[in-house]
């Protein structure tokens, strides 16, 4: 099912771990004239789009308080009691990332400070059809509202009835959401670029979505004052697993992640014999037959994962780095040693007992997080993601005497002379 690749050399690694890119300049100009339509139409073109793409027609793009009624009769109890839980826990971990920034005297008479400013507009998108994403309205939502952004909307796409996910809803207005629209796709990304009549324009959209939501969040955070989470791409997961590692547990990971997409990018890295290797395979084999709604995904999706051998767990952590997953899974003998030389990657698992799936619903942490590589530079989403950070300074007529022969020289230096006469407006005398 998975090829095994034993003690390939640096060049072969390089090869084997290489993700694949598509280049589809169709999709691209098809994104680009949806944008434009919508930049120019507004909720026509929204609701254009929604015939076509989502195959119904929608009169009110917006969620009226009747639907959020119907969703809160809707939920059972034990799922509200779930989200409850959830929401607790992510909220204690991001409540941790609000630190008040002290005033620092940096001399006599000079005071420099800096200063988290909440993003005034932000927009969610939400993923809906056969998989609601509610556990990403938590994500979201959580921090978004802990950071103190004034006006947080959310799109997703609507059913055939022209209604969205109750449970979407339901978590939505949990956390204190209450401007939904019917609306998905690049039209809802374009709406919450430029604005239509309904919809509200935003300066940050959040939120994963198919090859249209991701080219679109792209290409309108290139080219217009909007800006967005983090690069997206398919779930990504590899496992750095020794004799420690529960070939039960290791399949089941890699199953969990391989269901999201038919793309997914799976990796084990492992120093084990080949008859470890075997019971792996077995036990996917095993644990597939549970899950015949997701299997054709999953098959998919395992026929581009990699099983890699490697000498040592040393050569495995050198591999993991470079690759820069979205999840890492650290299940071997002193993990927590091993944890502390990671160096890029989105989100890390320690041991048999920390599976992805815990971060993705309700340990604490974002499950939003850098795919593609992009660990290497990017952090997940936090309560960091929706705040600018302003510096302010205060500087006395001694301090700014203090400055003045540094300042002098330097603008003089640099040719910019009325930078220098600024500062001597102020000391004459």
């Amino acid at each position: 099912m998975i090829p095994v690749y034993f003690y390939p050399s640096l060049k072969e690694r390089k090869n084997i771990t290489k993700r694949k890119i598509k280049y589809n300049d169709n999709l691209k100009n098809l994104i680009i004239s949806i944008i434009d339509n919508v930049k120019l139409h507004g909720d026509t073109a929204v609701k254009s789009y929604t015939k076509k793409y989502d195959h119904v027609d929608i009169d009110n793009l917006i969620v009226t308080e009747k639907e959020f009624y119907e969703a809160n009769t809707t939920i059972s109890d034990c799922l509200k009691k779930s989200i409850e839980k959830a929401y607790n826990n992510i909220k204690i971990f991001h409540e941790k990332q609000i630190h008040k920034e002290k005033k620092i005297e940096i001399s006599k008479g000079i005071f420099c400070w800096r200063k988290s400013i909440p993003i005034e507009k932000i927009g969610f998108y939400i993923p809906s059809g056969t998989a609601p994403l509610l556990s990403t309205v938590l994500m979201l939502g959580i921090p978004g509202k802990l950071a103190g952004c004034k006006n947080i909307i959310l799109c997703s796409p609507p059913n055939k009835k022209g209604k969205i996910s109750p449970i979407i809803l339901y978590a939505s207005q949990y956390i204190g959401i209450n401007h939904i629209y019917k609306v998905g796709g690049a039209q809802a990304i374009a709406a919450m670029t430029y604005g239509t009549e309904s919809i509200p324009s935003v300066y940050k959209i959040f939120g994963p979505g198919n090859s249209y939501v991701t080219k679109a969040k792209q290409i309108v955070s290139h080219r217009d004052v909007v800006s967005i989470d983090i690069p997206a791409g398919p779930s990504e997961i590899v496992i750095i697993a020794d004799n420690k590692a529960n070939p039960k547990y290791v399949a089941s990971d890699l199953l969990s992640q391989s269901e999201h997409d038919p793309e997914s990018y799976i990796v084990l890295i492992t120093k084990n014999k080949e008859y470890w290797i075997n019971e792996v395979k077995f036990q996917l084999e095993k644990q597939i037959f549970f899950l015949k709604n997701k299997q054709h995904i999953i098959e998919n999706s395992l026929k581009n994962a990699k099983i890699i051998v490697l000498s040592s767990l040393e050569e495995a952590m050198e591999l993991s780095n470079e690759i820069a997953p979205e999840h890492l899974i650290i299940n071997c003998n002193n993990a927590t040693y091993w944890a502390d030389k990671v160096i890029n990657a989105g989100s890390i698992f320690i041991g048999n007992y920390s599976p992805v799936t815990a971060g993705d619903y309700a340990s604490g942490t974002n499950h939003v997080l850098p795919t593609y590589g992009f660990a290497k530079f990017y952090s997940g989403v936090s309560i960091d993601s929706f705040v600018k950070k302003t510096t302010f300074q205060k500087i006395s007529k001694e301090g700014l005497r203090n400055l003045h022969e540094c300042i002098s020289i330097l603008s003089s230096e640099e040719g910019l002379i009325a930078h220098k006469k600024s500062i001597d407006i102020r000391l004459k005398k």
